[in-house]
This record gives structure tokens, sequence and C-alpha cells, in this order.
């Protein structure tokens, strides 16, 4: 039996995943929606498996990759909290487009695709919060293919994808971030190797662009650091 506690905390946690969903709508998936926690380096699920539902971040980051034939990987993005992951492929019922990976431990809420689908069918209010997900989705990986694409240089890739991990609410001209990914991971999400990275990096330093102090990056000049970015 779960106890009335617990059941009000899974609540309070879908109506922060969910927003403006109602209390009922909430209630019911409630009942549907499981909860674990992953640590750094877990696979949450493989591109080309079959789909088996939705995992909604709640707490820490996920990687989502693509491998070519060679044996090349290109890091699409990083899901953070509040990022709904598999919501086209669960819809579609097709294989996954991505695999995608635990950077940090993390915490998924998971729906299977029998209950996304049903309660979809049953829930028009809900079936419009998914719709918000795909869209969501469909805009972060063209922008994140427009930036990769239209950018003239590696060394351009890299201020962009630095500049874009700033935390949105500082606006001003020094601010911090912790580097949560390797070089080589990096590397795959600029189209790149970790030795350029790494040169790339060093660069930076030398041109008094950033400064690291172990897994944290200084921006001391937010706009130096921009002005790097052409398009």
């Amino acid at each position: 039996m779960v106890k009335p506690s617990t059941r009000i905390g899974n609540l309070m946690a879908a109506e922060k995943m969910f927003g403006d969903l109602s209390p009922r709508v909430l209630r019911d998936l409630e009942t549907v929606t499981m909860t674990n926690t992953y640590p750094a380096g877990a696979i949450l699920f493989g591109e080309a498996e079959p789909a088996r539902g939705v995992y909604l971040v709640t707490r820490g980051k996920v990687k989502l990759s693509v491998c070519a034939r060679d044996g090349r990987t290109l890091i699409l993005r990083i899901a953070s909290e509040g990022d709904a992951l598999a919501v086209a492929a669960a819809i579609s019922r097709r294989g996954l487009e991505t695999t995608a990976e635990t950077l940090e431990p993390c915490e998924i809420r998971f729906i299977r695709q029998t209950d996304l689908l049903r309660l979809m069918r049953t829930h028009a209010e809900f079936t419009f919060w998914v719709t918000c997900q795909l869209s969501l989705n469909y805009n972060s990986a063209c922008r994140e293919i427009r930036d990769l694409m239209l950018s003239e240089s590696a060394s351009e890739r890299l201020a962009r994808l630095l500049v874009h991990w700033l935390p949105p609410g500082e606006a001003g001209p020094s601010c911090q971030l912790k580097l949560a990914m390797t070089h080589e991971e990096i590397g795959q999400m600029i189209g790149t190797s970790r030795e350029t990275v790494t040169r790339l990096l060093g660069g930076f330093k030398k041109q008094h662009l950033i400064q690291l102090r172990g897994s944290t990056l200084l921006i001391p000049n937010r706009m130096a650091l921009e002005s790097l970015i052409t398009t």
C-alpha cells in the first residue's frame, strides 16, 4: 500500500513536470508513472531499439547521441530536468532514433507506451501536452543542426556551445558553469575530435576568454566569447 505522503509527493512532482494539466489527469498519470534512479553512465535506451514508452527527466542530465556506420558518435543534445524523451518513437511505434545515456545520477519517470496512448485517447489536454513536447523536441533538433551546420569553424561551434550552456539567469559580463562532459564528448557535440577541443580550449584560455578551475569554467567576459559567433 502506498503511503499518503508518498502519493502526495508523487502528485507534486507530476504537477511540476506536467504544468497546467487538471488534477484528474495528474491523478491518472500518477497511477501509471514509474520513477527510477540511475547512476552516471546508465543507458536508458538505445538507437534503433523498439520504443517502450516515454522517459521524463526529473533530475540530472542525459545525453542523446547517434552513431554512424564508421563508429563516429554525434551527441545531438543534453536533456535536463523537465525534458521528455522518446516521445515521437513511442507515438509512431517506430524504432528509437537516438541512444540516451545519463551524464550524472538521474531520476527518471517512465510511462509505458500502452499507458501513454491510452491516456492520449482519454484526455484531450494530455494529448495537447504530448504535442507540445513533440514541438519542443523538434525545435531543439532544428536549433542544434543549425548551430552545427551554419558555424564556419570548430572554434565558433565551441563558443556557441559554451554560450548555450550558460545559465539563462546570468546576463552579466562574467559568469560560470560546471563542465559535466569530457573533451571527447564536447567534440562529439560539435563534430570534431577530442584533440581539437583541447587545443581550442587552450586557445580560449590564452585569449582570456575562459578560465578553468577543475570542472568549473569561468567566463570573465561573456560578450568577448559571443563575438566569436558570426551567424
